[in-house]
């Protein structure tokens, strides 16, 4: 029985290749947007976690902070919520070390008559404080302190990276449920205009005592694979697109600097089992409209 009605589903596709070709390329289209957008998610998350790690505050002491102890400071700073390390920077350290960073730009030190950086402390927060809200209120509380002169974290770019990070995901929303609604809203017109082709041989079907099961079952059968297709393809388009991104960035990126990774195996099944119901459900739609106009007339 299956075999009979994955024959007369082949057949339906066959027979109106042209509106089927239409469906499969919308659902393919939804499929790579969409998971676009969740893959670029996925490695943004992965970014934000290795940027946390990253994310520090430098708290710049005043000129005379040397009558203070550093260790006293440091306590301080330690006590505060968030803070999970902190390590002081004497400012001939951080002299010596600009001066190895910019060994190009020598000459500039030649004439320095006092060493013009100041000392000061670097601070790690834990992974639960690395969030816009907290890292401002933990850098008021360190430059409250009598010694800190300045306070430093990237406040302006922080804002604007969650701020751009927010819009994308809400882009990605709007932009998921529109050509999901598409596809199935496609999906449903196709079925129908099948339906309508075959309304003849269904009424006569109908007459001889077919159930109403088997004269959907091919039916559905065409959804999913209409679903099916749609999905496969739109992930191939979708992997082929990253291949060639993440080749390009491995030869312009510095080893080890971002490594983006595709979808494992589990998420890709479950994205085209997803664009299967889409297929199913436009179907059904589809199907309930034919049957209650039916039985109206």
């Amino acid at each position: 029985m299956i075999t009979l009605f994955l024959r007369r589903a082949i057949k339906d596709l066959i027979q109106n290749r042209f509106l089927n070709i239409v469906t499969v390329t919308t659902i393919a289209l939804s499929v790579l947007i969409v998971s676009a957008f969740i893959l670029f998610f996925v490695n943004i998350n992965d970014m934000i976690d290795s940027w946390k790690k990253g994310i520090r505050i430098m708290a710049y002491l005043k000129s005379d902070s040397s009558l203070i102890k550093p260790g006293d400071i440091e306590k301080k700073i330690r006590l505060m919520d968030g803070v999970t390390n902190t390590r002081f920077i004497p400012k001939l350290d951080a002299l010596i070390k600009l001066q190895k960073q910019m060994k190009r730009q020598s000459s500039l030190f030649t004439t320095l008559k006092e060493n013009p950086l100041p000392d000061a402390f670097e601070i790690r927060m834990t992974r639960q404080a690395v969030n816009n809200k907290k890292i401002e209120h933990l850098a008021k509380q360190i430059e409250a302190l009598p010694s800190v002169d300045e306070v430093e974290y990237g406040q302006s770019w922080i804002g604007r990276y969650i701020n751009i990070i927010h819009l994308f995901k809400l882009t990605g929303y709007a932009l998921s449920c529109l050509f999901f609604i598409a596809a199935i809203f496609i999906v449903a017109n196709t079925i129908r205009l099948v339906l309508y082709s075959r309304q003849e041989e269904v009424e006569i079907m109908r007459l001889v005592g077919a159930e109403d099961r088997f004269i959907k079952a091919p039916l559905y059968i065409e959804g999913l694979i209409l679903g099916a297709l749609g999905g496969i393809i739109g992930m191939l388009a979708l992997y082929m697109t990253f291949f060639y991104i993440s080749s390009n960035m491995k030869q312009h990126l510095a080893s080890g600097f971002f490594d983006i990774r595709f979808f494992p195996h589990e998420i890709s099944c479950g994205l085209i089992l997803c664009c299967m119901f889409v297929g199913w459900f436009g179907c059904f739609l589809s199907l309930r409209q034919f049957w209650a106009t039916n039985k109206r007339n």
